[in-house]
C-alpha cells in the first residue's frame, strides 16, 4: 500500500479539488501512458531507480578523479540543466556552502572568465573538470572547455613536460558527461580518444531541467562529499514520489494536486503566479525552478524567488488588490535556534496569502545544513511531475487533444538563437 510522504507535507487553500475528481484517472493515464517510453522524454520518471544500481561506479569514479590528479576541486562546465540542477542539489543537500570543493563556469565573456580563474587562484591544476553537454558541441560549454584545456597543457609544459606529456597529464583532469553514443557526441569522441576517466553519460529522453538525478548531478554530489547511503536514501525517496505521482488517489498524489492548482489558476484567467522558497539553501533552487517554468510551461509570468529578502520588495505587487495572483511557499521545518521567529514569519506569509488568493505550502524536513536526503529527493521529483501535470490538466479540462510528446518536456524554440549563433562569425572555443 502506498502512503503519503513523511518528508514533505503539502497543504492547500482557496481551491476546490472536487470538480477535478472525475478526471483524476484520465490525468494519471495520460501521464503513465507516456512515462519511460522511448521518445517521450519522460525517462526521468524511473531514473532514480536506475541510478541506485550505479552508485558504486559513480563514487569510484569521483575517488579516482581526485587521486589521479591530486586536485581537490571540481569545476562543472555546462549550461542550463547541466548547471542549475547541480547547484540546486548541492544547495538543498547542504554541500559546498562556501564553494570549497565545487566551482562553476558557464559564461563566454572575458570578465566572467577572469573571475572564474581568480576563484582558482590562477592555478588551473588545482581543479578537475566535469564537462557536461549532451551533444558535446554546446557553444558556451565548448568555449570554456577548450580554453581550460589549453591552459592545463601550458601549465604542465611550464613544469618541464613535453607537449605530448602535457596533453596526457591535462587529460587526467577531465571527465565527460554526454551522450553514450560516440557517433552523436563530439565530446564522447574526445573523451575516448584522449583516454579520459570514466563512463558518465546523459540518459536518453531526460531533458536538462529534469536531470537532477542524472550523472552530472550525482557525480558532483559524490565529489562534494555526500555520503553514499544518503544519496541512496534521496534516490529511493524520489522513486517513491514517482510511484505516488502515478496513482489515481488524489489524497496522496501531491504532484497532481500541485499541477491542478496551477492549471486551475490559468483556467480561471489568472495568468500571474508566485512560488517562493524560504532560506539560503534554496538560493539556486530558484534558478532551476525558473528554468523549469520558462522551458516547460513556456511563459515568464510566474515569479520565483527566495524569501525573506525578496518579500518586502514584492509585497507591494502581491498584496495590491488590483493584482490577481495565486501563491505557493516552500518552507523548511525549523528545529534550530531560530525556530520561533521562523515559524512566526511563515505564519504571517501563509495568513496573508490565504486571504489574497489560492495558496499552497510545502513543508520539508531538514537536517543540519539543508534538507534531509529524503526531502531533497521528494521535492525535486515532485517539481518535475507537477510541471508536466499542469499541461495535462489544462488540456483535458478544455477538451484539447494532447500532443504525442508533451510540450512541457520539449524546447523547440531554443533553436532560434542557436541558428543565429551558428551563422555568425564567433568560433566556439577560439583562444584569443
Amino acid at each position: 500500500m502506498i502512503t503519503k510522504l513523511s518528508s514533505l507535507k503539502t497543504t492547500f487553500s482557496g481551491i476546490d479539488f472536487s470538480k477535478y475528481n472525475s478526471h483524476v484517472s484520465e490525468f494519471v493515464q495520460e501521464f503513465s501512458s507516456r512515462a519511460n517510453k522511448e521518445g517521450k522524454f519522460l525517462n526521468w520518471v524511473n531514473l532514480p531507480a536506475e541510478q541506485l544500481k550505479r552508485l558504486d561506479d559513480i563514487y569510484s569514479m569521483a575517488s579516482d578523479l581526485k587521486s589521479q590528479t591530486g586536485a581537490s576541486k571540481l569545476s562543472v562546465m555546462g549550461i542550463g540543466g547541466s548547471k542549475h540542477t547541480v547547484e540546486h542539489m548541492l544547495g538543498i543537500n547542504g554541500l559546498n556552502i562556501s564553494g570549497e570543493s565545487i566551482l562553476f563556469y558557464s559564461d563566454v565573456d572575458s570578465i566572467s572568465w577572469a573571475r572564474y580563474l581568480s576563484k582558482l587562484g590562477g592555478d588551473v591544476l588545482s581543479s578537475n573538470y566535469l564537462i557536461a553537454s549532451k551533444s558535446g558541441s554546446t557553444f558556451e560549454t565548448k568555449d570554456g572547455f577548450l580554453r581550460i584545456k589549453k591552459m592545463l597543457e601550458d601549465a604542465y609544459i611550464a613544469k618541464g613536460n613535453s607537449l605530448d606529456e602535457a596533453k596526457k597529464l591535462a587529460s587526467k583532469h577531465f571527465i565527460a558527461v554526454t551522450d553514450k553514443n560516440a557517433e552523436k557526441s563530439e565530446l564522447r569522441r574526445t573523451s575516448i580518444e584522449e583516454k579520459w576517466l570514466g563512463d558518465l553519460f546523459i540518459h536518453d529522453d531526460v531533458g536538462g531541467r529534469f536531470s537532477a538525478f542524472d550523472d552530472h548531478a550525482l557525480f558532483t554530489l559524490a565529489f562534494a562529499g555526500m555520503k553514499k547511503e544518503d544519496m541512496a536514501s534521496m534516490l529511493r525517496s524520489a522513486m517513491e514520489v514517482s510511484e505516488l505521482s502515478l496513482t489515481a488517489d488524489l489524497d496522496i498524489n501531491d504532484a497532481l494536486k500541485e499541477g491542478i492548482f496551477w492549471a486551475n489558476a490559468k483556467l480561471n484567467g489568472i495568468e500571474a503566479s508566485v512560488h517562493q522558497y524560504m532560506g539560503s539553501m534554496f538560493e539556486n533552487t530558484v534558478y532551476w525552478h525558473a528554468q523549469m517554468q520558462n522551458e516547460s510551461v513556456k511563459d515568464t509570468l510566474k515569479q520565483i524567488a527566495k524569501v525573506p529578502d525578496a518579500m518586502h520588495h514584492s509585497a507591494e505587487a502581491h498584496f495590491n488588490p488590483a493584482n490577481k495572483l495565486v501563491f505557493a511557499l516552500t518552507v523548511p521545518l525549523d528545529n534550530g535556534v531560530c525556530k520561533s521567529n521562523a515559524e512566526a514569519y511563515i505564519g504571517a506569509l501563509s495568513k496573508s496569502y490565504e486571504v489574497t488568493g489560492a495558496f499552497f505550502m510545502e513543508s520539508v524536513e531538514t537536517s543540519e545544513l539543508g534538507l534531509t536526503p529524503e526531502a531533497a529527493g521528494a521535492v525535486t521529483q515532485l517539481r518535475a511531475f507537477a510541471t508536466c501535470y499542469q499541461e495535462i490538466v489544462e488540456a483535458v479540462m478544455q477538451n484539447k487533444a494532447l500532443p504525442e510528446v508533451l510540450d512541457s518536456v520539449l524546447q523547440p524554440h531554443v533553436e532560434f538563437y542557436k541558428k543565429n549563433l551558428k551563422g555568425g562569425v564567433v568560433v566556439p572555443g577560439r583562444i584569443g
